[in-house]
């Protein structure tokens, strides 16, 4: 057998389909540890590379190992954290499919309330924070959306990587639905009397499961560590710094805060935390993405932390939009999508 006309991932899934006793299983698995970085460099990948901006649709744990260390400004995405083995092989319709029937439908796809979950995401997470780790400039940014039950999750890998945890930035919004499902479908099925039923339905009829609404998404503010001063490590690699001409505030006058809103709120919120509100066609009108992020939201997140000509990576980028605040505020970009149909919507978005 020629391992070289395979590629890893089917190497591993040879190896998952292998029994342990069988010793062909221990050669693919010492073919794959000493052959990795050249199985990785042959895997295929479809490149949009067009005005600073490059997209490429692979996954992502292949592409960042091509990337040379501590060459990248910032990384800024949004990761697929409610996704089933944490990755973006996924698209909408199989995903609406899996739910179309579900009495929780109006919970966010993929979703999963268990330690199961947590305990993958940090562990994805943390082996992904060790490789950007390596690709970032001293002083280069880390921004994770993430959600409030996962945060820990997130800030904890990146943490255990090697990041500083700078800070937690909160993207409140008030369109969110209710998470909290009632109980009562589960009680109607208890094996009690009928009468036993309509007495249980009764005493907690106002009470749900713990999801209180969420109406903010917290942003993970992660930093690779300096060795000097942070003016020296500006003059070195032009990291580190925030950029406090960035204004919030209806009236654009109010210096950058850890919270962010591109709604309007009411007075004292949009006086002190809106950024520019997004426009209701930006995000075009084919883009079945579940998850889009603001343009003003991203645009606002990269002139922040990142300045002209910084090159900006997102290793889920999925619709594109941090590719396209990127162009807009004169950045660099590389985007990793694994999913062939967001890897479209994106090339479209950014031409």
């Amino acid at each position: 057998m020629d391992f070289n006309n395979y590629t890893i991932k089917q190497l591993k899934d040879f190896c998952k389909n292998t029994p342990n006793s069988c010793k062909k299983k221990n050669e693919y698995l010492d073919f794959i540890k000493n052959n990795i970085e050249k199985i990785n460099n042959n895997n295929e990948s479809k490149i949009y590379d067009n005005n600073n901006i490059k997209i490429i649709n692979n996954d992502c744990m292949i592409e960042l190992n091509k990337i040379e260390d501590n060459s990248i400004d910032c990384v800024i995405t949004d990761p697929p954290y409610f996704i089933d083995k944490l990755d973006n092989k996924w698209n909408s319709n199989d995903i609406n499919n899996k739910t179309a029937n579900s009495h929780i439908s109006h919970l966010p796809k993929g979703m999963a309330f268990n330690k199961k979950q947590v305990k993958n995401l940090y562990y994805y997470y943390f082996e992904l924070s060790k490789i950007l780790f390596k690709k970032l400039k001293p002083g280069g940014y880390f921004l994770s959306f993430s959600s409030p039950r996962l945060y820990h999750a997130i800030a904890m890998a990146c943490d255990i990587a090697g990041f500083e945890i700078r800070d937690m930035i909160n993207w409140v919004y008030t369109q969110s639905m209710p998470k909290g499902m009632s109980v009562e479908h589960i009680i109607k099925n208890m094996k009690i009397t009928d009468k036993e039923k309509e007495v249980i339905i009764e005493k907690y009829k106002n009470h749900k499961t713990p999801q209180i609404r969420s109406c903010f998404e917290p942003i993970c503010v992660a930093m690779k560590p300096i060795s000097s001063t942070f003016i020296q490590n500006e003059l070195d690699f032009n990291t580190g710094l925030i950029d406090f001409s960035q204004k919030t505030g209806i009236d654009n006058d109010r210096v950058p805060s850890n919270i962010i809103t591109t709604e309007d709120i009411d007075e004292t919120f949009n006086k002190n935390f809106l950024v520019s509100k997004p426009n209701k066609i930006e995000k075009g009108k084919d883009n079945t993405h579940i998850t889009v992020k603001p343009l003003s939201l991203m645009e606002h997140l990269i002139k922040l932390f990142t300045k002209t000509d910084s090159t900006i990576l997102d290793p889920f980028l999925g619709s594109g939009t941090t590719a396209l605040a990127c162009k807009n505020t004169d950045r660099k970009c590389i985007g990793i999508e694994l999913n062939n149909e967001y890897y479209n919507i994106s090339v479209n978005r950014c031409k």
